[in-house]
Parts: structure tokens; C-alpha cells; sequence
């Protein structure tokens, strides 16, 4: 291995590649693109960290991964009844074009987020919003048509961020494609899709968050970022020395990077990034809760985070991590690995041992179909749990689909279970985006329709106090765990890879880039 990456070190060198010596420009690699780069109009995470770096959003997020931090908004006060926000923005704001930013520049993009249409799919992340005032210049008033107890920290998201809308109406479809305008640290210069995003430095920057020693502007002219699809080619290009920063570091590489003399290795910390088999109980295979607890109990979580991630994540035995917001540590005995357990319990739901090794009941064998996209370890992680699954009678037929056909090949609804890697904030956003019945059938692929479970959710999200927030989030939880309306298997780690001479870089959490600012980055 270590002299086909050296090879092809030196093919990426004819290819290209810039080198890392100019000390004026920053050079970064990211394994995929996006369609756009219009954060209202996405859930994609590569559009997520171009938007950072270019557009800022009224608060941040610190690097504890909860606590909500001011940035453009300076300070902010909360009514007694958790429905109006009041905003004081700061006055030394300006875009990369030069326009001051005021409270019209907010109005208008969150205005425009809740306009049908944009079809904002994170729209949810704002909050019901009833409506959006500027008294004056730098006050805004952000007012809901009903309490939403995580607003703070939803506002810290890509999709919240503040939008010039000079720019946008401007450049009408083209908005985020061949342009963008924004007040962030870096600006928007050049995208050529699926292979270089090309942004300089914003030299009037000087409100950077307190998590950052930096207040602005960067240190760097420009931040030249390749797209590099191939796992290897990355490792190789960073082992190289052509490259100053890559994040979502390929976990199968880490240790190889941790060992190479001129790389530094960091841990996001801390990290909420689940990997989880869903069952759509609308289909008769799995709609009896006994088979799917069977499933869920019969595999190896730490084999699988061993040997196929290498130690670089950790079992998931409940849905939500424990160190995530308003954790409820009575979902962690839930799970329990037990292959006699899980042989019992699908002998009662009358699923019997065929001749072949594979259950049967009625005619039909115990062979649900399982889709998953073909990207990172989805697909062995896939043959690891059928190969389990088999001990106990149930044949899984995994399918796997290109990333390019994955999302329509679910929209047909033809799987009993599917899987996906889910990054989040907190207890209450997995509970609140996964199973509301309103979120049916996407992303709440189970189908999962309860009473009790929606008017849970809607006391936490409307609760005025902490206490009371992580009571009914806590209630969700335990509520769909003891369903076992998913198969939790892995926590993922996410890792940022440097060349040592970069200074200054720490991962960040947020929506699974470790890069955000890069405002102490230094060579």
C-alpha cells in the first residue's frame, strides 16, 4: 500500500496539483461537491462548509458542540412566553461586496427561507416564524408563532445564515452557482464543479466569534479547495506535502496518517454521528416488534467498530449519544447483545427454522431487503450484519445503490430497512427530524405514526425550561428505543488531517466538517 500511495503521490503531482509552499494560499481537499452552494435550498453537508467560510449565521456554536455563542447578533433577550427573539446586531458588520449589514439584510433571509418557494428543506431549523421585524437598524425581532426551545442553537446552522439580497436577486437561479455574497471571513471567488472552489480573504473582517483567538481577517490571501473523490488519492496528496488541510479523513487511512512524519491527526470532540439500520414497520416482515428487537440484539457492535472501522468509532447500543443534549441514560440498557434472546424471541413472533438455515412463516422466508448507498463502510458494514443475522435465521438481502440513485431508490419505498450515516445536535433535533408523524414518509422512512410520540415532541420543543425540554425529548427516546424502530451500530469518529506546519487548526462538530472559520489557521 505504502508504495502504490507514493506512485500515486507523484500522479497527482503531474495532474496538477498545487503545492502547499505558497505562503499566501491555503490549500485544502474535500471528497465531494455539491449540486449549489444556496444554503437555504439544501441539506448537503458539502455545501454546508463553503457556506461557513463565506456567510455567517447571528450566533455560533463553541467548541463543546452546545454552547451558543454571539457573532452577528451581540447579545439577544427571550420573552417570558419563548415566542419573541430580539436580536442587537452588530454595527461594524459588512458583506464581501462592501454593503453594511443591518436587521433588513436578516428580515430578508429569513423571509426568504420560509418562502414556498425555496422548498427549504432545514426551513424547520427557523422555527414556526410568525413574523420578522427591524425597528431599527440593528435590532431585530424574531417572532414565533410558537415556542421552539432549541432555536438558539438551530440558528448556529449553515442553512440560518444571512443572505445579501442586492446579490441574490441579482443573480436569480445562477444565486450560489456563480456567486455569493456573504460576511463571512472568506469570499465567494470561483467554482468549477467537481474540481476546485476558489475563495480569498475578506480583508474588512473583524467580527469573529470568541472561540477564536483571530478576530479576523485570515492570514491567508486565498483557499483554494480540490475536490478529491478517491480516498487513496487524498491520503497520498496529504502524505505528499500538496496539501495544507483535508477533513472527513478516510477512517480505514487514520492510522496510516498518524503514523506519516509531516501530518497531524485531531478528533472533532465532541462528535454526534450515528450509523443506523432503520425498519419501515409499514411492511409486514418487520411490523412485529419481536423481529426487529431479534435483529437489533443478535449483532456484534464492537467486531464491527474493531474490524471494519478500525477503532475509529464506537458502539451504539441506543439511538442518541450520551454526551449529546438531553441524553436519556435509561435508553442504554435497552440494548442488549443476546443471540439465544434473539433466537427466542423470533420463535414466539412464529417465525421457525427452515431446512435451509432461513426462518419462514406462512410460505415467506425471513429475508427482508436492505438498501444502502454505496459510500464508505456502509456496504461491509452491511455484509458484517447479515453475516450475524444468518446465525439466527434472517437473510438479508442488502442491495447497494450509487449516491447518484440512492435518495430515488428509497423515495419507491420497496425495502423493509435501510441505512444511513446522521449527524445532529442534539437529542431533540434526531427525535424531532426522524420520528414526527408529520415527517412521513421522508426522512421518517419508518412510518412510524404515534400519538403519544408527537405530543411529546411538541411539549419539548415549545418547553420554557431546560428541565422540562429534556423531560419530554427524554420520554421520545425511550419510547422509540423500546420499539426498536432502528438498529443503533456505530457512534463514527470524525478526524481532520494537517501538514504540522499549518497552525492553529482544530475540528470543529458542526454538520460533519471539521473546518468552519479558520481564523488562528497559520503557517
Amino acid at each position: 500500500m505504502r508504495g502504490s500511495l507514493r506512485s500515486m503521490t507523484v500522479a497527482l503531482g503531474v495532474a496538477g496539483f498545487a503545492s502547499a509552499a505558497d505562503a499566501q494560499t491555503l490549500n485544502m481537499m474535500k471528497s465531494l461537491d455539491a449540486p449549489h452552494y444556496d444554503a437555504q435550498r439544501t441539506t448537503w453537508s458539502p455545501t454546508a462548509d463553503i457556506v461557513n467560510m463565506v456567510q455567517d449565521t447571528l450566533v455560533a456554536l463553541d467548541w463543546d458542540g452546545k454552547t451558543v455563542i454571539p457573532y452577528l447578533a451581540e447579545a439577544w433577550k427571550v420573552s417570558e412566553d419563548g415566542r419573541l427573539y430580539t436580536f442587537k446586531l452588530r454595527k461594524d458588520v459588512t458583506f464581501c461586496s462592501g454593503k453594511k449589514l443591518t436587521a433588513d439584510d436578516v428580515v430578508y433571509s429569513f423571509n426568504r427561507l420560509k418562502s414556498p418557494d425555496i422548498k427549504a428543506p432545514f426551513g424547520w431549523r427557523a422555527g414556526d416564524i410568525k413574523e420578522l421585524r427591524a425597528p431599527d437598524p440593528y435590532t431585530v425581532e424574531y417572532e414565533l408563532k410558537e415556542p421552539f426551545s432549541e432555536l438558539l442553537l438551530q440558528l448556529t446552522m449553515f442553512t440560518n445564515v444571512i443572505h445579501n439580497k442586492e446579490n441574490v436577486e441579482t443573480l436569480g437561479k445562477d444565486y450560489g452557482i456563480k456567486g455569493l455574497d456573504g460576511t463571512g471571513p472568506w469570499c465567494f471567488v470561483s467554482w468549477q464543479p467537481r474540481t476546485e472552489i476558489v475563495l480569498k480573504r475578506h480583508e474588512a473582517y473583524r467580527w469573529g466569534p470568541s472561540m477564536y483567538q483571530n478576530k479576523g481577517p485570515v492570514k491567508f490571501e486565498k483557499l483554494s479547495i480540490k475536490i478529491v473523490p478517491e480516498d487513496s488519492a487524498r491520503v497520498a496528496a496529504m502524505q505528499g506535502g500538496q496539501f495544507d488541510f483535508t477533513h472527513q479523513f478516510p477512517l480505514q487511512f487514520i492510522q496510516q496518517a498518524q503514523k506519516a512524519p509531516n501530518l497531524l491527526v485531531q478528533e472533532a470532540q465532541p462528535v454526534f454521528q450515528l450509523v443506523y439500520y432503520g425498519f419501515k414497520i409499514s411492511r409486514p416482515m418487520v411490523s412485529d416488534r419481536r423481529v426487529r428487537q431479534a435483529m437489533s440484539i443478535a449483532i456484534n457492535r464492537a467486531e464491527i467498530a474493531k474490524g471494519i472501522y478500525l477503532g475509529n468509532a464506537v458502539p451504539a447500543i441506543t439511538f442518541v449519544d450520551p454526551a449529546a443534549p438531553d441524553f436519556n441514560p435509561e435508553t442504554q440498557s435497552v440494548v442488549k447483545e443476546d443471540i439465544e434472546l434473539a433466537k427466542r424471541l423470533l420463535d414466539e413472533a412464529g417465525w421457525k427454522m427452515g431446512a435451509d438455515g432461513i426462518r419462514e412463516k406462512d410460505g415467506i422466508k425471513l429475508a427482508p431487503k436492505v438498501y444502502y448507498t454505496q459510500v464508505a463502510n456502509f456496504g461491509r458494514t452491511s455484509e458484517a450484519i447479515q453475516g450475524y443475522l444468518r446465525k439466527i435465521g434472517v437473510d438479508w438481502r442488502i442491495v447497494g445503490y450509487d449516491s447518484t440513485i440512492a435518495p430515488a431508490k428509497m423515495a419507491e419505498q420497496d425495502y423493509e430497512l435501510w441505512t444511513v450515516a446522521v449527524p445532529y445536535l442534539s437529542a431533540g433535533e434526531l427525535m424531532n427530524l426522524y420520528f414526527d408523524s408529520k415527517n412521513i414518509p421522508t426522512p421518517n422512512r419508518m412510518n412510524w405514526q404515534d400519538p403519544q410520540t408527537d405530543a411529546w415532541l411538541k411539549l419539548g420543543r415549545g418547553a420554557l425550561s431546560d428541565a422540562d425540554r429534556a423531560k419530554y425529548y427524554g420520554l421520545v427516546q425511550k419510547r422509540v428505543a423500546d420499539e426498536f424502530l432502528w438498529i443503533p451500530v456505530i457512534n463514527a469518529n470524525m478526524y481532520q488531517v494537517t501538514n504540522k506546519k499549518l497552525k492553529g487548526a482544530r475540528p470543529h462538530m458542526l454538520y460533519q466538517n471539521t473546518f468552519y472559520k479558520g481564523l488562528d489557521l497559520s503557517f
